[in-house]
Order: structure tokens, then C-alpha cells, then sequence
């Protein structure tokens, strides 16, 4: 049987693994001096093309800033092979990444994983891509989801012991998450305080409030009024559980259901959105036992109606 044999060149080759140096300053101070300083053994000019190339990463963010400012037990990191794969999209932003965990700031309407009829253009899909361009190996794992309608922060696992952590210790785990929304039909009354009922979802996958507590689960939200004009009110929400569409539930408990939320009694919709965003998230992280605590800006729209 003859062999058949391929041309030249044309054989599939391994991916070459990137030597990545790995830091942890001891001391606040700034990031060309602390490279100097980390990597003794380096001419100061191929130190500085390591942070013109991007191939100088702080605390999962590839920076080619030399003033960057580090904080002590920052994570910096130098691939000596080449740049960092950079991730880029307009709808899904990294915020912050590791060996372990992938922390976004997703944009609304975006899926967070995909469905029967939706596979591909997912937050999930478009971060696993990414992950196996850097490393083909590399998996990517669900930890928690957000709504398609709702922005803001979530995170992902790139391990499997990161997403058991997580998600067996979840209550334990998530030290804060806190969301902002523009609600309806002016300011709450109190301008703070506590929601608390038990909900249940029906086959319409609609989740509506039960007085038994049998035929339902437990939700808590503190709420607090941030400002308010007119018939709309910006308000800061806490999750102290984690139900489907609990905030949403909520919010059209209390009176004030959360503006362009027609599913669950919202009149209006100003800036044709739900105008419901993940703000806060802070969690221990599931390896390094370090405090994590990210936090966004309440978007434009928002602070637009109040």
C-alpha cells in the first residue's frame, strides 16, 4: 500500500506553548520600574518592547502603559514569545482574567449561553473561541448566568475545579452583587428597604409571586433609591438570593416595575431597553482565596432619565 505523503510545510503543527513569566509585587509602585527591577537579567530596552508589543499583562489586562499603577500582590504577567491575545468585541468586554476565571462586562441583548435555537453570537460561545485561540486546550465553564436583556458583570470558569468551587459554595462564595435599574411610577416609598416573597415560575416560564411557600422559593432584595425625576427612579439593588428574573419579580411587587419590562408590568420603555444592569460583583476567588471586587459605571442612559 503505497503511503501517502503531504507537501512540504504542509503538516499540522503543534501549537509552540508561550513562556509567560509570572509576578506578584510585594509593594505598590509602577509598572516599568517594577519590570526593571522583577527582571534583572533583561536589557531595559527589551523590557520596554515587551510593554510596546503587548505582551505585558496586570491583573488579567494586557496594558502597554508604563505608569500602570500596581497594587502589592498584583498579578503581572510577560509573555517573552509574543503578544497577548487580545479579546475584542463590542458587545462583551474582559475585565478581568486568569488561569482560572474570566470576569465580563456584558452588554444587553447579548445571550450569556446559548439555546435550543442559539448556539453561536453567545457571551459563552464568543469567550470559548477566545480562550482556545490562545490555547486550543483550553475549555471554558457556565458558573452563572444573566438575563439576555440585563448588561453588566458575570464571570466564567476556566477550570473545572474553579466552577465547582463556585457553584457548590455559591452562597459562600459571592460576597456581593449588586445591580442598578430605572424603575417606574416615580420613587419607591420608602426610599429603601427589603423585598421578600416566595416565587414560583409557571409554564409559561413566567415567575410571578406565590403565597405558598410549598409552591415556591424563597428571594430577598434590599433596595435603596439613588435619585429620582419624574415619573422615573434610578434605585441600587443587592441580591441576598439568586432567582430567576428575582429583581424583576420584585420591582413589579413593590409598585415599580423596571423601565421597557413588559413582561412584568413595565408601561414604558425610554431607552428601548430593560433598563436593569449588573453593576457589582464581588466574590472569593475559588483558587487564590483572594477578595475579588469589580464594579462598573451606572450607564449613561440611565443617569439620562433622573
Amino acid at each position: 500500500m503505497k503511503r501517502l505523503s503531504c507537501k512540504p510545510g504542509a503538516e499540522r503543527s503543534k501549537p509552540r506553548p508561550d513562556i509567560i513569566l509570572r509576578f506578584r509585587p510585594e509593594a505598590e509602585g509602577g509598572l516599568l520600574e517594577y519590570l526593571f527591577s522583577a527582571m534583572p537579567d533583561r536589557k531595559r530596552t527589551t523590557v520596554k518592547d515587551y510593554l510596546k508589543h503587548r505582551q505585558v499583562m496586570v491583573d488579567g489586562v494586557v496594558t502597554t502603559q508604563w505608569d500602570t499603577p500596581l497594587s502589592a500582590g498584583a498579578d503581572v504577567r510577560v509573555n517573552t514569545s509574543r503578544e497577548f491575545q487580545v479579546f475584542s468585541n463590542p458587545r462583551l468586554k474582559i475585565v478581568y482574567e486568569d488561569d482560572d476565571i474570566i470576569v465580563v462586562n456584558k452588554g444587553y441583548g447579548l445571550l450569556s449561553v446559548g439555546t435550543d435555537s442559539k448556539r453561536d453570537g453567545t457571551a459563552y460561545s464568543m469567550l470559548r473561541d477566545y480562550v482556545k485561540r490562545v490555547d486550543p486546550r483550553q475549555k471554558l465553564f457556565i458558573v452563572h448566568r444573566l438575563d439576555q436583556h440585563t448588561s453588566g458583570l458575570m464571570m466564567f470558569a476556566k477550570t473545572p475545579q474553579a466552577k465547582e468551587e463556585m457553584q457548590h459554595n455559591w452562597n459562600n462564595m459571592v460576597l456581593e452583587r449588586r445591580y442598578v435599574a430605572v424603575v417606574e411610577k416615580g420613587a419607591p416609598e420608602p426610599a429603601e428597604g427589603i423585598v421578600r416573597s416566595f416565587l414560583a415560575e409557571n409554564a409559561e416560564h413566567v415567575v410571578y409571586v406565590t403565597a405558598d411557600p410549598a409552591a415556591g422559593r424563597e428571594a430577598v432584595t434590599e433596595y435603596r433609591t439613588l435619585a429620582a425625576r419624574g415619573q422615573y427612579a434610578l434605585v441600587e439593588l443587592q441580591l441576598a438570593t439568586g432567582r430567576k428574573n428575582q429583581i424583576r419579580v420584585h420591582m413589579q411587587q413593590l409598585g415599580h416595575p423596571i423601565a421597557g419590562d413588559r413582561k412584568y408590568g413595565a408601561e414604558t420603555s425610554p431607552i428601548r431597553r430593560l433598563a436593569l444592569h449588573a453593576r457589582t460583583l464581588r466574590f472569593v476567588h475559588p483558587v487564590t482565596r483572594r477578595d475579588m471586587h469589580f464594579t462598573t459605571p451606572v450607564p449613561a442612559s440611565f443617569r439620562g432619565l433622573v
